[in-house]
């Protein structure tokens, strides 16, 4: 590799003049603090905090019907059971309530409760994602068709939440 050559008296002068009546720029630049490695094992230490073993994407868009309340089935599962969860006949074991949280939060709480449901042979859960500006409405349906034990979902019956609520019926450990 080659150095470049120092300037000479002459090109230092040259130099000299062509910036003269010019001031020196203060440095005003904020650089960040790049802690990702801190970052990654905090990330990681909360997850296990919470038991959570499945991670949500959220690039990931399932083909739910567009017309009607939210509703999924996993194809191996019969269509009689989310009939079953929109009449009702299936009470939640467990409820989620996920007001007033950011997407991150949710996610986690999300995989948390169904790490949950797998370890405490629970069937049904209702997630309360509620009104509000409808991201985590939006979000739910995508996040729970990406999970394994996720047998089918759909909106709550009226008395479980209604639009505000889905019921999630999950795979049955034997």
């Amino acid at each position: 590799m080659k150095k470049t050559p120092s300037p000479t008296d002459e090109e230092s002068l040259l130099f000299r003049e062509a910036i003269k009546g010019t001031r020196k720029i203060k440095q005003d630049t904020l650089r960040a603090e790049l802690r990702p490695v801190k970052q990654k094992r905090e990330l990681r230490e909360s997850r296990e905090k919470l038991g959570v073993d499945h991670f949500f994407s959220d690039e990931y868009q399932p083909h739910l019907e567009e017309d009607g309340p939210t509703r999924y089935v996993r194809s191996d599962v019969s269509t009689f059971e989310l009939k079953k969860l929109k009449r009702g006949s299936y009470p939640p074991e467990i409820y989620l309530d996920l007001h007033g949280m950011n997407q991150h939060q949710a996610k986690q709480e999300l995989s948390a409760l169904l790490t949950l449901c797998r370890k405490e042979n629970l069937h049904v859960a209702s997630v309360m994602h509620g009104i509000g500006k409808h991201i985590l409405k939006q979000r739910l349906p995508g996040w729970l068709a990406q999970h394994p034990n996720v047998r089918a979902f759909h909106q709550a019956p009226r008395e479980w939440g209604g639009e505000s609520a889905i019921l999630v019926l999950l795979d049955i450990e034997e």
